[in-house]
């Protein structure tokens, strides 16, 4: 061996940075390529990658402070995930040659790239990231053994005499300032971008090739990219060993010149920038692999629901949490109908109020129905937003008023099921009810419309039982206002004229209720008359309720029997939305069409009944004035064909001359919302508009037919 100097060894230094700064890296790689001849020699790289990180790690002088055991247990022989067996004897004999090649030759004054070349000659039978992990392996060896005398010289006194003579006290001694403490910053800083570059490289080698081929843009790039990555990281462990040799050989001496330093740094420098290329490359390749796992995750969960079971826990446990370690829902579950509330955080007191109502009234007096459904709140949040404190106690507020099921925490419901529920059940943010047979199967996208129309008696709340409700029903008032306003149906048994109106213009309800009350003295009826408001504009509405009060013009609804009037109209259409008949011809659609086009005009509207029949249904531009060309025109009329017979024919006649047309508008929060709609009046095809409202409007809108 030859005298090693610290001339001798500045001079290596010297010529592995002009190397290092001069070198063309496309001549690197045919130098190398040249080398490499693999054979299909297979070593286990991840088992050897993992034993020498370690010792990389618990080496330095971060680690004299916090000796601690190896935590690698000692396996003569592993098994891969391909069921290959690998001996870790078999590569010992190797990593003691490569080990010999660090000492004898680039110790001893040797040409730093032809050592390179020569340690590749020797590994030109395996893979690239086997040639990484094998010579990591050699340098772990040589720098475990110099910092683990530094680890145990104060308590093994074997390694205590072996330290004297190394002088590594001396070290330690002068490690804290000066040049001594520069070097170790960056033998320390140059070990973690091998570290970091070596895991980058096993990773891509580990990449699954049912996802990534060699044909694929980002592995291609990195593939070719890993040879001149293993030459730089050997390059770099040669120069980590040069410098332990030369602290162990000359003490802290060796620290006069920050040349070395530098040079540790340069390297790491090159390892960082080639490191930083690969982890992009490696980051492509598992966004593609993570789309493609999510398309055949979102297949499988397709294919779920396409299967026939004999109960419904295999769609229950993918929708609600796939995993073993939970089941607080399932046993209640199994083999009964499902009601599977979905919707954000934000899902109102109003709507809350009334599911509980019906909730409650199928346990308290429908023991038939508790043995037969369940409901499950399901909540969706934006997963890409992190959970905050003020969520969580959000969320728990939510639960706390729900005596129904509810999942455990948002963050159970995979994102592919949130964007099934989104995509297949056209939920966006306004809540829905999906509804499960026993057997797992939909048999109902939304069931909210019909349990806000007919309650528990729309059970089992299949869209079989919508239709065949629909089926039951007339246009009569008992439709309208059924489970809201018990006076009313008093009314209707009594026979009595009612008045429903609604609207925002305070001086139309005066001028309304005025002429309304003279028109029924005069013609001596019972006349009673309601305010059922309007869907938004509640502060407008809250003063009409109290001028209707202040002044007795009738009797006004309080904000829930009014939110949940509107919510119900709402709900027939949507309920003939989601059926595919919402421009069949229908006439009771086309009232209930008219009513909610009413809401969003200007002005007022009015009902006008005698007990169940609903003889006329206009807008305020055609009932005020039918009203006051009672005396004038039409009284007349009444004592041959009756009260109500004269009033709709009046009616009619003013109609056909101011014939407005109907505008409807779809909140955005709405998940399903038709592609044409026909006028309920003029029934020609209505145009569709796209608006956008302030987010802090009341019922922002991005819908809208007109």
């Amino acid at each position: 061996m030859a005298k090693v100097t610290p001339g001798s060894m500045q001079e290596l230094i010297k010529s592995d940075r002009s190397m290092l700064m001069g070198s063309d890296d496309s001549v690197l790689m045919k130098q190398i390529q040249a080398t490499h001849a693999r054979d299909g020699h297979e070593i286990n790289v991840r088992l050897i990658f993992q034993i020498v990180e370690d010792i990389l790690t618990r080496s330095g002088m971060h680690a004299l402070s916090s000796v601690t055991s190896m935590g690698i247990e000692a396996h003569v022989e592993q098994m891969d995930d391909k069921g290959r067996r690998y001996s870790l004897e078999s590569v010992l004999r190797i990593i003691d040659r490569l080990t010999s090649e660090i000492q004898f030759k680039c110790i001893g004054g040797t040409d730093v790239h032809q050592v390179t070349v020569s340690m590749f000659n020797m590994l030109s039978s395996y893979s690239w990231d086997a040639k990484l992990v094998l010579t990591l392996s050699a340098l772990a060896l040589y720098y475990g053994h110099f910092w683990l005398l530094l680890q145990i010289h104060t308590s093994n006194p074997l390694a205590k005499s072996m330290a004297m003579l190394k002088q590594l006290p001396l070290i330690i001694e002068h490690y804290g300032s000066g040049p001594l403490k520069s070097r170790f910053d960056a033998l320390s800083n140059l070990i973690t971008a091998m570290l970091d570059l070596s895991r980058c490289i096993v990773a891509l080698t580990e990449l699954p090739s049912s996802y990534v081929t060699q044909d694929t843009p980002a592995l291609s790039a990195a593939t070719a990219t890993i040879p001149i990555a293993v030459y730089w990281t050997v390059r770099g462990m040669l120069a980590c060993a040069t410098q332990i040799t030369c602290l162990a050989c000359f003490g802290h001496e060796y620290a006069a010149s920050t040349t070395e330093a530098w040079e540790l740094s340069t390297l790491a420098h090159k390892i960082n920038s080639i490191h930083d290329h690969l982890k992009k490359q490696l980051d492509l390749c598992y966004k593609l692999i993570e789309e493609k796992k999510n398309v055949e995750a979102y297949e499988a969960l397709l294919h779920i629901f396409e299967m026939v079971y004999i109960d419904n826990m295999k769609v229950l446990r993918m929708l609600i949490y796939p995993k073993d370690d939970l089941q607080p829902l399932f046993d209640v579950l199994r083999r009964k109908n499902v009601l599977l509330l979905i919707s954000s955080l934000d899902i109102s007191l109003d709507e809350l109020s009334i599911l509980e109502q019906i909730y409650n009234d199928s346990r308290q007096y429908g023991t038939r129905l508790e043995n037969l459904f369940e409901m499950v709140w399901i909540p969706i949040v934006n997963q890409s937003v992190q959970w905050t404190e003020p969520m969580q106690r959000q969320f728990e507020s939510m639960q706390s008023t729900m005596t129904w099921y509810t999942v455990h925490h948002p963050s159970l419901i995979d994102r592919l099921v949130i964007r099934f529920i989104k995509e297949r059940w056209h939920f966006k943010n306004k809540p829905i009810l999906v509804v499960l047979d026993p057997q797992g199967k939909v048999v109902s996208p939304n069931a909210i419309p019909m349990m806000w129309i007919w309650g528990n008696n729309a059970f089992p709340f299949t869209s079989l039982r919508e239709e065949a409700l629909w089926k039951e029903e007339t246009w009569k008032v008992e439709l309208l206002v059924n489970g809201i306003d018990q006076t009313i149906l008093n009314w209707i048994r009594e026979g009595k004229y009612i008045f429903l109106y609604g609207g925002d213009d305070i001086e139309w309800i005066r001028r309304f209720t005025t002429m309304a009350d003279s028109v029924a003295r005069d013609a001596h009826i019972p006349l009673e008359m309601v305010y059922v408001g309007k869907s938004s504009r509640r502060e407008q509405v809250r003063r009409a309720i109290q001028a209707i009060n202040t002044g007795k013009m009738g009797t006004a609804w309080q904000e829930p029997m009014i939110w949940f009037f509107w919510t119900r109209l709402e709900s027939m259409l949507f309920s003939k939305i989601q059926l595919g008949k919402a421009d069949d011809y229908d006439p009771m659609m086309q009232e209930i069409k008219k009513l909610l086009s009413y809401d969003k005009s200007r002005g007022g509207w009015a009902v006008f009944c005698k007990g169940s029949e609903v003889v006329v249904n206009g807008h305020g531009t055609t009932v005020l004035p039918t009203l006051v060309e009672y005396t004038d025109i039409w009284k007349q009329n009444v004592v041959t064909i009756g009260f109500d017979k004269s009033f709709k024919d009046h009616h009619e006649r003013l109609h056909g001359i101011e014939h407005p047309c109907c505008r409807f508008e779809f909140p955005s929060m709405v998940g399903r919302i038709p592609e044409s709609m026909k006028c309920p009046k003029c029934l020609r095809s209505m145009e569709k508009h796209i608006t956008f409202i302030c987010c802090h409007d009341e019922n922002p809108a991005t819908n809208i037919l007109d």
